[in-house]
């Protein structure tokens, strides 16, 4: 086995443009919206590209939630350890996937020791009801999105009552300052901006204090991007904007045990 240390700084050649992750798998595409945090949602643009090409999975559009059994082999296949980001183009306890295809799912996670699987949702009440009766794999993060007070904190609770080995918060798009956060249970803090062309701003003062509380109780703190807007306030590309706080990558991650 090999493990990379948890205060390390953890560099990934990936085939994932997101920065915490090496490869995505989505055996479920489609989402609608429950949040703010869902307004400019990415994955929606890029699903109506992926439709426009004639992309299998993305026929109906990104409204329809279509269940993909033919996906499911696909970890299977890939011998090599990877950091596998779950359903990017979906959420995995969206109220309309039953909790059978859930388990296929489930099934192959147990089945694949050698990857890591995150699974990010912003539906925490049904990730919990799936739990209550079910064993988290231990090669399975579980996160929840946590962009504003309203909406997001409330789904930590729900997070930290599943029995999993690793927990994390995506605080992206991070749009207020979240206050102070019970990072009881927490493995691991996702910051970041929201990017593209209608991306609201994240100012530096709401990125440092999720920071120096994650610091402060020992938590492995992760910041992706600025996104669209600069810590100056000014708009430009999110590459120029760049990823550096307090003039500091950081690229902290929990420790990664592989077979």
């Amino acid at each position: 086995m090999y493990t990379y240390s948890q205060l390390g700084i953890f560099r990934m050649t990936t085939s994932s443009k997101i920065e915490w992750t090496e490869q995505t798998w989505n055996p479920i595409t489609g989402c609608t919206k429950v949040s703010p945090g869902c307004k400019y949602c990415y994955a929606e643009v890029l699903a109506r590209r992926l439709q426009a090409m004639g992309t299998p999975g993305y026929e109906s559009g990104f409204s329809t939630i279509s269940l993909l059994p033919e996906r499911l082999e696909q970890p299977r296949k890939r011998r090599k350890p990877t950091l596998y980001f779950v359903n990017s183009m979906s959420d995995l306890f969206h109220e309309t996937v039953p909790f059978e295809f859930i388990d296929q799912i489930m099934a192959v996670i147990s089945g694949t020791p050698q990857h890591t699987y995150q699974i990010l949702t912003k539906r925490a009440e049904r990730m919990n009801e799936y739990f209550a009766v079910r064993k988290v794999p231990d090669n399975a993060w579980l996160g929840v999105s946590v962009e504003d007070q309203e909406y997001g904190k409330p789904r930590i609770p729900f997070l930290r009552e599943i029995k999993a080995k690793t927990r994390f918060l995506s605080v992206e798009p991070l749009l207020e300052d979240l206050g102070a956060l019970n990072l009881q249970g927490i493995q691991w803090v996702i910051v970041g901006g929201e990017s593209g062309a209608k991306a609201r701003p994240m100012y530096e003062e709401w990125a440092l204090s999720v920071k120096d509380q994650c610091l402060k109780e020992g938590v492995d703190f992760f910041f992706k991007q600025w996104g669209s807007w600069g810590i100056d306030g000014k708009r430009r590309s999110k590459r120029d904007n760049g990823r550096q706080l307090q003039g500091k990558t950081w690229d902290m991650i929990p420790a990664l045990s592989i077979a």
